[in-house]
């Protein structure tokens, strides 16, 4: 049996989000899937280990500038590359008519789909929970897993010396946007307070496009405790997340691998909608805000203090 996958939101945090359901479609079809997603997903560098996935198909379609499958005949050429694969059964996390086109002129004949025309406020978790339970006929956790290699845990161990005498903590920098990014000066008088309570070692989850913030911190009083993950692809940052006690930071691509990785998770809300798939998280949301008034158009950065962060890493540290 030959089966695809379509799951086609943008980051890798959209992607992670999905992996409980795409692992139970696997489990009940019996055999590895394919999945076919968004190119900045990064699939191909944090699912290369995962035994339920088979191969991983990139779409690429533009958000500011056009990209290989937009428009007619980015279509028929996406539809021809799937045609390829002859595929036997798809499932589509998507309510689109396209991607039901898609499916037929690739010549896939069972299509299984969310309801067509239906995703105006949909919620994201719930709308995959119930398709995917629909088809596997038991309940899912919607707790996400990555599988990494263990020498290379072992090894990223040894080579960064994670030494008991310490508390290894991933700290998320980047975020897709300056209005989810809460300011560098107090993650830096975040971590110097932790440091006090705690001798500690913290792991800069950014890019390239993060250079900026990481200097600053690597460039503090910090910068003899700490790891950039700058130059670093995905897959080499994941052996090391796996070795870190906990997670701090923005909601962004490494709190979500943090999170699929087992790790427990303090994450700043300031402009995003907290989705609820996973026990692991311990959010924090602007002053007077809750859990469920924080989303898109809160900006509320300047209203997320040290103190509160503090706090809530305190419990991680002892």
């Amino acid at each position: 049996m030959k089966v695809l996958v379509i799951q086609q939101r943008r980051g890798i945090g959209d992607l992670v989000v999905f992996i409980s359901y795409i692992h139970a479609i696997s489990r009940k079809e019996n055999t590895p899937v394919t999945i076919l997603v968004n190119k900045n997903s990064k699939a191909d560098e944090f699912l290369k280990y995962d035994k339920h996935i088979k191969n991983v198909i990139f779409f690429d379609r533009g958000a500011k500038h056009p990209g290989e499958h937009d428009g007619v005949m980015g279509f028929f050429k996406l539809a021809k590359k799937i045609k390829s694969g002859n595929y036997e059964k798809v499932y589509i996390f998507n309510s689109s008519f396209r991607y039901t086109l898609l499916a037929k002129f690739a010549g896939i004949k069972k299509i299984f789909q969310y309801p067509l025309f239906k995703k105006k406020n949909q919620n994201l978790i719930e709308t995959a929970r119930k398709f995917t339970e629909n088809i596997v006929g038991e309940s899912i956790s919607s707790q996400p897993e990555i599988f990494v290699n263990e020498n290379l845990v072992e090894e990223a161990k040894r080579k960064y010396n994670f030494s008991k005498d310490f508390k290894h903590i991933c700290i998320g920098l980047s975020a897709s946007g300056p209005t989810k990014r809460w300011d560098i000066d107090k993650y830096i008088l975040t971590l110097e307070k932790i440091y006090e309570i705690k001798p500690s070692k913290f792991y800069l989850g950014g890019g390239k496009n993060d250079k900026t913030l990481i200097d600053k911190v690597m460039n503090s009083s910090l910068g003899k405790h700490c790891v950039s993950f700058e130059k670093m692809s995905i897959s080499e940052t994941l052996p090391i997340i796996k070795n870190c006690d906990f997670y701090i930071g923005n909601d962004t691509g490494w709190f979500n691998l943090s999170c699929a990785l087992g790790k427990y998770c303090v994450v700043l809300y300031m402009d995003s909608p907290i989705l609820k798939y996973s026990e692991n998280v311990f959010p924090i949301v602007p002053l007077g805000e809750t859990v469920d008034s924080t989303s898109h158009n809160t900006r509320g950065k300047d209203k997320i203090f040290v103190e509160h962060v503090l706090e809530k890493a305190k419990k991680f540290l002892n």
